[in-house]
């Protein structure tokens, strides 16, 4: 579905990835009918206003709201084509301190633009994910499974409605904002660097693969499926060499709620988990028509048991690869 003359609303879209879903979209597709950002924060739709002033970019509105609200969210949801619902509390240790308000946005939240979206004219929904989401440990990760459950399963109850649910799921984003690697760059200039644990691993993808991938769960989904890419990934050791190669490594332990490595497909998954070429999508359970679709277009099934996991993968990101991708995606460059 091409987005021209689509008017799209992106929830948390002063975010990391909201503000790249926001440059790539007008590039992409110039003739975009409407561009809503929805977020809570002020301070940041001002200087993002700043970027994108009003005469040069007609098509985009700043609203405030919070996916708390729902009637703000269904007054936002006028005539609104697609919804790429990127808003969430994330810190997996306030997350562990503040349950009550995480639920609230990302349990409750979610629930919310769908009731909204059912009583609008949405035709499309993105919701983003996370790998923390896959056989969480953290409340954090309970509250995006949840959401995952809710916009998967929503599919089911939409009666007349000409509306598509679907799921995004991916890593850490590199560089983005409460990310590890410019926590590192900050602590550089001290001389030595915090790391939890010496195997620690993660997934690893850009900004621009994480806009990539919603796309074509824009274009492509047919409703249900919870779509993970194909990503290297890191050593947490190699990520500190990269950043300062000469730096002290203090071992600090793993703060509560964290995992030694992350996954995104569980093996329990693997039953209805389909190889695409480019990504994986797990399938909602029970929906052979899904499956049958994809398999047409040459997808396969994985084998049963398989399982998609940060420590376990194939493809590795090198400290020079690391180095390099710093300076490509990186604000500040760990060589300054």
């Amino acid at each position: 579905m091409a987005l021209n003359q689509k008017s799209i609303l992106i929830t948390g879209g002063t975010g990391s990835l909201g503000k790249k879903l926001v440059e790539i979209i007008l590039k992409r597709y110039p003739d975009v009918k409407r561009l809503v950002i929805f977020s809570r924060d002020e301070l940041k739709q001002f200087d993002m206003r700043q970027d994108y002033p009003e005469k040069k970019f007609p098509m985009i509105r700043f609203f405030l709201g919070d996916v708390r609200d729902q009637p703000r969210l269904k007054r936002a949801l006028e005539g609104i084509d697609v919804v790429i619902h990127a808003a969430a509390l994330k810190q997996v240790p306030a997350a562990e301190y503040n349950p009550f308000e995480f639920i609230k946005t990302n349990v409750l939240g979610a629930q919310n633009i769908i009731d909204a979206v059912l009583e609008t004219s949405v035709s499309t929904v993105v919701a983003l994910s996370t790998d923390k989401a896959a056989a969480p440990i953290n409340l954090y990760g309970a509250t995006k499974l949840c959401s995952d459950k809710l916009f998967v399963t929503a599919n089911n109850i939409k009666g007349r409605h000409n509306v598509r649910f679907s799921v995004v799921r991916y890593g850490n984003v590199m560089g983005s904002r409460g990310s590890v690697i410019p926590f590192f760059q900050k602590m550089k200039a001290s001389g030595t660097l915090p790391v939890t644990d010496p195997g620690m691993t993660r997934f690893n993808i850009s900004l621009e693969e994480g806009v990539e991938m919603v796309l074509y769960a824009v274009e492509n989904a047919i409703g249900g499926e919870i779509f993970v890419p194909k990503i290297p990934s890191y050593r947490i050791l190699d990520v500190a060499k990269a950043v300062a190669p000469d730096a002290k490594i203090e071992i600090v332990g793993v703060r509560p709620g964290e995992k030694l490595h992350e996954e995104m497909i569980t093996a329990s998954d693997s039953y209805n988990t389909i190889d695409l070429d480019k990504y994986y999508a797990i399938l909602p359970q029970g929906s052979p028509a899904v499956q049958k679709h994809y398999e047409e277009q040459g997808g396969k099934m994985v084998e049963p048991g398989f399982c998609y996991n940060s420590g376990t993968n194939t493809e590795w990101l090198s400290v020079e690869q690391l180095q390099a991708l710093f300076e490509r995606f990186v604000s500040v460059s760990p060589k300054n």
